[in-house]
């Protein structure tokens, strides 16, 4: 009878992320450096606000697109803290981010239609683009220092591209895109049409004070589609909470996708998200900075490039010079060297791999302790 499914879930396959998180379970001992997780506690505002909120009997149908004190709070936190001019009527509050961005391709794409992914980049992107049976064309921006450029940005193009997706801080590389980076896409999205999701999830967990959102551009107002999510910078990713930013008539369109498919986020969280806006993340942004700094320091001692993150909380060095592919370095990683980070295949880069430093320092300081020992036995001609 498997047959008889939807074709598309034919060429949709599992996430190797979680695959080798799994791995990485079972394996006695492990140091765990692959999901992006906080390891900090949701801040207790954000829990109490959640029991006040049952206490209160708030555990009923709430409006789909979101409580209406919620969507006020996002816009308010939207235009005061980013400078993007969003009213509540903008908003609509999702399960995640991930919702958020299904909900934003499937209101975007006829079947062949194509979004271009700067990667390396996050698998998701892959597969939702696939089971909204549009094409994913990945556009590597490796050469460009993860940046995006002009001449490589418009060899990407064709008469079917519909959108494109900009991640930014990116996972896994954790860089920035700037200013020309984005102007490439502003001069591509305003000849040819475009519509631009910008995925900013982790916008609260930046590095550089010079940080600009291709939301900014507002002048294309009509084609931008923001995502947000509570996961990262409050350390709620159980909670699944985000929310999407559209300009009128789109966000009435893709409104619908979202009443259909869940109807609405459930409503005693609703509460919640209106405490964690007003929750500063800057005491966890700090202590990222300073595992960044150190993770970052260590890998390179390890004689590993490994480009400098501007935000997020993932570094990603090159394993090319072993002459494996990232799947093979990492899998022996965890059977060799007892820790676990992710291959770069699963985002589009092979010869690298990333390492998550959103785990407490004793952690990474044993992880990267145990890495170094891995790489010195492999420099040692322990090489496949």
């Amino acid at each position: 009878m498997i047959d008889h499914l939807n074709a598309v879930l034919g060429a949709v396959s599992p996430s190797p992320i979680r695959a080798f998180s799994r791995m990485a379970a079972q394996a006695p001992g492990c140091v765990r450096l692959t999901l992006g997780e906080p390891d900090f506690d949701t801040p207790a505002p954000v829990r109490d606000a959640v029991t006040d909120a049952l206490d209160a009997g708030e555990t009923h149908y709430i409006e789909n697109s979101g409580a209406p004190a919620l969507r006020g709070a996002i816009a308010a936190f939207e235009r005061e803290k980013n400078g993007l001019p969003y009213g509540a009527e903008d908003v609509i509050v999702t399960i995640g981010a991930t919702e958020a961005l299904f909900v934003a391709l499937f209101g975007l794409l006829n079947p062949g239609d194509e979004v271009i992914v700067p990667t390396p980049a996050f698998v998701l992107y892959e597969r939702i683009i696939g089971l909204c049976r549009g094409v994913f064309v990945a556009l590597d921006t490796e050469p460009d220092g993860f940046q995006l450029r002009a001449a490589r940005l418009e060899a990407a193009l064709t008469p079917r591209t519909k959108a494109i997706v900009l991640n930014s801080p990116n996972n896994p590389t954790g860089c920035v895109y700037d200013r020309e980076s984005l102007e490439a896409v502003r001069a591509v999205a305003a000849k040819r049409g475009l519509f631009v999701i910008c995925d900013d999830v982790y916008r609260q967990l930046c590095y550089e004070a010079d940080y600009h959102s291709f939301a900014e551009y507002q002048i294309l107002r009509d084609r931008i589609i923001v995502i947000q999510s509570f996961s990262k910078p409050y350390a709620m990713t159980g909670w699944r909470l985000g929310y999407l930013l559209a300009d009128g008539p789109i966000r009435e369109r893709l409104a619908l996708v979202h009443q259909f498919m869940v109807t609405s986020a459930p409503a005693p969280f609703q509460r919640a998200g209106v405490a964690a806006l007003a929750c500063d993340p800057a005491p966890m942004v700090a202590e990222y900075r300073r595992r960044r700094d150190y993770a970052f320091a260590r890998l390179n001692d390890m004689g590993l490039e490994t480009p400098l993150p501007g935000g997020a909380f993932y570094l990603f060095p090159s394993v090319a010079r072993f002459g494996m592919d990232s799947t093979t370095f990492c899998t022996r990683l965890l059977k060799e060297g007892g820790v676990a980070v992710t291959p770069g295949a699963a985002f589009g880069a092979d010869g690298r791999v990333r390492v998550s430093y959103a785990c407490d320092m004793d952690a990474l300081l044993e992880g990267l302790d145990r890495m170094a020992r891995f790489v010195r036995r492999l420099e040692g001609g322990d090489r496949l």
